[in-house]
């Protein structure tokens, strides 16, 4: 925007000249003559009109006591338009190069974070679109290992993105500190197919040199207890609680309270025998205690999605999941619940808010007036 000064008048931004149409079709309307919009609207002549033609442009203030003298709600807009006029004082030619020229009925331009953009800026968006969509339907495991291996990429959380995989038929795998790499990688899924290890760059706490010296480990020979995995791989104990705690040291004989148990337990030394495993005293993890455990330790869970424990409750309520939201009539009044996975307010959406729900079925897009 423009520089205001203190009598509220702008010192550069303007509207275009081109609104003269609008004022003078609202005169005529009025059947007033040019003085008398003058002073009607408590502005001088010279601001409306210029008798020698050479007027560029209209200050907003201008436009303001206009749009309140006519009653126009045209004018109004362009008063408040959070739009920013500028004169282009020179064009420099920079060469030639091979663009697309997309040609779509009126306008062939948009406005984008307050920048005029041509519509052969949308090849790229279409080109990468549809490379996306091929590597998902065709090659899915590569596509969302290089999701996950290349967060945070700054839209959709990575448990958004394992939810998307589920939902598509990809298997994806838990960490295992006996499978896992620090990347996410993908591994045969038994029924010809192919699935996605969650990597051990995914558990919250863990150094990455505390994860290479995992793999390594394994590698000479395999871990025979929780201990002698911390032992060797140089673990410490918060590393082999978060572990545990995500169910990372299944493969090693103990359920995620029994892990924690064991992992708290004193490591008697490698010329001793390890501790005796008597059996946790600790009740197993419900399913709600392991989502929270998964978000927790990793941000995201293989189980079931939250929504989805709530559902019969939601459907009790009249709520619809977004898979219903989909085939529920237009113009009706519904209700919707889930996570809140994206949300956005530009600034030149004058207020509105949009959101991305997610539930156990999808994501439903919703508009909060202002």
């Amino acid at each position: 925007m423009g520089r205001y000064l203190k009598n509220g008048r702008s010192s550069r931004d303007i509207v275009p000249v081109g609104v003269k149409a609008i004022i003078d079709r609202e005169r005529t309307h009025r059947g007033a003559t040019w003085d008398e919009v003058g002073d009607g609207a408590r502005v001088a002549l010279r601001a409306i009109v210029s008798p020698d033609g050479a007027k560029r442009g209209y200050r907003r203030w201008v436009i303001t006591r206009l749009a309140q003298y006519f009653d126009s709600p045209e004018l109004a807009r362009l008063a408040r338009s959070d739009l920013y006029w500028d004169r282009v004082v020179s064009v420099e030619p920079v060469g030639e190069r091979e663009t697309y020229d997309l040609h779509i009925e009126g306008d062939h331009n948009f406005l984008a974070n307050d920048l005029v953009v041509h519509n052969s800026h949308a090849s790229s968006f279409a080109l990468l679109a549809y490379a996306s969509a091929y590597l998902k339907v065709h090659h899915p495991a590569a596509f969302y290992a290089a999701l996950l291996n290349n967060q945070p990429m700054g839209f959709y959380h990575p448990a958004t993105i394992v939810k998307d995989a589920q939902r598509h038929g990809l298997r994806i795998l838990p960490v295992d500190v006996t499978r896992s790499q620090w990347l996410c990688a993908i591994e045969p899924d038994g029924r010809g197919g192919h699935a996605v290890r969650l990597g051990l760059r995914y558990v919250r706490g863990l150094r990455e040199a505390a994860a290479r010296a995992i793999v390594r480990a394994r590698e000479a020979r395999p871990f025979t207890s929780i201990h002698d995995l911390a032992r060797r791989a140089g673990l410490a104990r918060s590393e082999l609680a978060t572990l545990a705690a995500v169910g990372a040291l299944a493969p090693l004989g103990r359920t995620r309270r029994a892990s924690l148990w064991e992992a708290a337990l004193q490591d008697p030394g490698e010329l001793f025998a390890p501790p005796r495993a008597s059996g946790s005293p600790l009740a197993e993890m419900t399913e709600g205690e392991r989502l929270v455990a998964d978000y927790a330790g990793t941000g995201v869970t293989l189980g079931r999605h939250p929504m989805a424990m709530r559902r019969a409750e939601l459907r009790r309520r009249g709520v619809l999941s977004a898979r219903e939201l989909a085939g529920a009539e237009n113009e009706t009044r519904v209700r919707v619940a889930g996570s809140v996975i994206v949300r956005q307010r530009p600034g030149t959406a004058k207020g509105f808010v949009f959101l991305s729900l997610e539930d156990e079925t999808g994501i439903a897009n919703v508009i909060v007036t202002p």
